[in-house]
């Protein structure tokens, strides 16, 4: 079991490397040229900037059983398709039973946006947010292990 970080935009990457050295689980963040991170204690990988790429690169490392921390409900969907288990930085777990209601969310913040809409953005991170992804994570690791 392996631990994979889609590092862009994500605020857990520290939570989620003290975790999984508590466990004893690799941890690997994937970033592209643009967003730099270098951690001790996790492997960083980088992918040239381009959309998507960072993605891609995690769904063709992600194996059955591995954990993926990701914001972004394609890549999650994609990484449950290779039996992988999807968690987002407030300690959401994806799950084929919720995967298809957030990809159509997406989908309509989408459309909205398009037609000039605006959609109001997530609120400051709070501390109980940090609390819950690491919690998350922390019985998952647990049930895995």
């Amino acid at each position: 079991m392996q631990i994979f970080i889609d590092a862009d935009g994500c605020p857990v990457v520290d939570i989620t490397i003290r975790t999984a050295a508590r466990f004893g689980v690799p941890c690997t963040i994937l970033c592209d040229t643009a967003h730099r991170f270098e951690r001790e204690g996790a492997t960083t990988v980088t992918v040239e900037k381009g959309a998507d790429s960072v993605d891609f690169k995690l769904v063709n490392l992600v194996q059955t059983g591995d954990v993926a921390i990701t914001q972004d409900y394609g890549l999650a969907a994609m990484c449950l398709a290779r039996g992988a288990i999807p968690l987002n930085q407030n300690g959401l777990l994806f799950t084929d039973r919720n995967i298809d209601q957030l990809l159509f969310s997406r989908y309509v913040g989408k459309k909205v946006r398009r037609a000039g809409g605006r959609l109001k953005g997530p609120p400051k991170r709070t501390a109980e947010q940090d609390a819950a992804f690491e919690q998350t994570l922390s019985r998952v690791l647990t049930e895995r292990m």
